[in-house]
């Protein structure tokens, strides 16, 4: 019997639950059908099973809305949870009677899979004679709870990886005031990566039900109309992409896969993508690669300078991956083409889009000592997001960053930008604004989050043009200089429009 398998990525709890119906109707009328399992991740929610009792949440109404997280009453067994980014669930359509499996016996497989993934990692993890799920002495380390209907299981379990443990606090997990909640990182004391972690669940599934034919399908959001752009070509978008292959540099524009390339290329602009094309940190969103980076290229500022010299550009964009292997991040290195630019182009104005340099006073101090025309360092995601989208970063360490900048050049324009679409919620995005207003932060890019590969964070929403308009407003009135809004808006797409609005 096949078992097929589809992976989801980040995946709103309403939407998990319709497919589930989808596939259990599925099930239940055609004879034929195969078993499923979809594996995914959910933004923040909480679960009440169907004898649980509301008394478990033992936070107000008005502190989860604050939250944006959503209490849901379903059908499965079992009390309250938590599901979050970083929590690995797996939603088993299996047809028992099929099988002849009994509820107990698929329980205890549901079970062993989590035990054989943890076992995988060195982790000794148990059964709990009364209580369900896999334990780690009277921690738990993930939960199962199951419905059934029609003989065909539906709900299913969740293991924690290395999701925030937090808001367990904010309910009695399972029912049991005095039960504590691990994860796999918390015990293991290093990170974990959840493509890994899930590619054994994966693993351990189709053992556990003996699949004859493997099939993994991964399942997207289709994108609206008013996404898809005409691909501008010419004269000008040849002079820049030739420019750019004959110079063997970099461009931001190609390696993260932007929807605008295009339409740069045909004005003749690009940004341009300093110290290689590996960056040391692994965020869920960006498609540059991840190998081991090459030392710095020594030539590679007065190539790039040249470049803006053939392009005759008035406004050049610097960016660069993060470098976390150089003790400044390459901060040096930014200045440096900053100063090459400036003797070949004494015109030309400089925006840097940078990393954090991992925090370091020193290297934000020497670049802003040499006065970038706009110093873009975008905040990405709200702060509730950034364990999964940015697993390496810190929000309040990037909006330090941005305060900084004002505080050691008060002559220099700040930019930040945020993308929309991950899950993140209307009231948690006013409040990311609201912080990067704070710092000073002159201007803000806002822009839809697209998936550049299957192997990426999923897509949760598309944002429509009328609401990004409306999000527009709200920004403005914080007091931003200005605000790129869009779908297709990009940081440093019409990036020199944008500074005359601050200018």
């Amino acid at each position: 019997m096949t078992l097929q398998i589809q992976q989801l990525g980040i995946t709103p709890y309403h939407n998990a639950y319709e497919l589930q119906m989808e596939l259990l109707e599925k099930l239940h009328c055609e004879p034929h059908a195969n078993d499923f399992c979809l594996v995914l991740q959910h933004p923040p929610v909480f679960t009440l099973g169907r004898n649980g009792s509301p008394e478990n949440v033992t936070v107000s109404k008005t502190f989860l809305a604050q939250k944006g997280i959503e209490v849901v009453r379903v059908e499965r067994g079992g009390d309250i949870t938590y599901h979050g980014p970083g929590q690995l669930v797996c939603y088993p359509l299996i047809n028992l009677r099929k099988r002849h499996l009994s509820i107990v016996a698929f329980v205890h497989a549901l079970e062993q899979v989590m035990l054989n993934v943890t076992a995988h990692f060195g982790i000794d993890a148990k059964r709990d004679a009364k209580n369900h799920g896999i334990w780690i002495a009277n921690r738990k380390l993930g939960s199962v709870g199951i419905a059934v209907r029609h003989g065909i299981s539906f709900h299913g379990f969740a293991l924690n990886v290395n999701p925030d443990l937090e808001p367990f606090s904010w309910i009695n997990p399972c029912g049991m005031p005095d039960v504590s909640v691990s994860s796999m990182e918390q015990e293991l004391q290093y990170p974990l990566h959840m493509d890994k972690v899930e590619g054994i669940m994966i693993e351990e599934i189709s053992k556990t039900f003996k699949k004859t034919k493997k099939r993994i399908q991964k399942r997207h959001i289709g994108k609206p109309k008013w996404l898809k752009q005409r691909l501008p070509t010419g004269p000008a978008y040849e002079k820049t992409r030739r420019l750019i292959q004959k110079n063997e540099l970099q461009t931001v524009c190609q390696q993260a896969r932007c929807p605008n390339q295009f339409e740069c290329f045909g004005k003749g602009t690009a940004t341009f993508m300093l110290m290689g094309e590996n960056c040391t940190r692994n965020c869920g969103f960006c498609a540059v690669g991840h190998q081991k980076p090459a030392p710095l290229d020594q030539d590679e500022p007065l190539r790039v300078a040249l470049a803006v010299k053939d392009l005759d550009l008035r406004y050049a964009v610097l960016t660069s991956v993060s470098r976390d292997d150089i003790t400044d991040g390459g901060a040096a290195h930014f200045v440096r083409t900053m100063e090459i630019i400036r003797r070949e182009c004494p015109k030309t104005q400089i925006e840097v889009l940078i990393p954090d340099f991992h925090g370091s006073k020193s290297a934000l101090e020497f670049l802003c000592y040499h006065t970038p025309t706009v110093l873009n360092h975008n905040v990405e995601t709200v702060s509730r997001l950034y364990r999964c989208v940015r697993p390496q970063a810190i929000y309040t360490r990037s909006l330090e960053l941005l305060t900084r900048v004002k505080k050691l050049n008060s002559n220099i324009v700040t930019k930040s930008g945020l993308m929309l679409g991950l899950g993140e919620t209307v009231e948690e995005l006013t409040t990311a604004m609201a912080d990067i207003r704070k710092t000073g932060c002159d201007l803000l890019t806002l822009g839809q989050y697209l998936q550049p590969t299957t192997k990426h964070l999923q897509v949760v929403r598309y944002v429509p043009p009328d609401e990004f308009k409306q999000i527009r407003e709200i920004a403005l009135g914080l007091g931003f200089a200005g605000v790129a809004a869009g779908p297709h808006v990009r940081s440093s797409f019409k990036a020199e429009e944008l500074y005359k609005l601050a200018a």
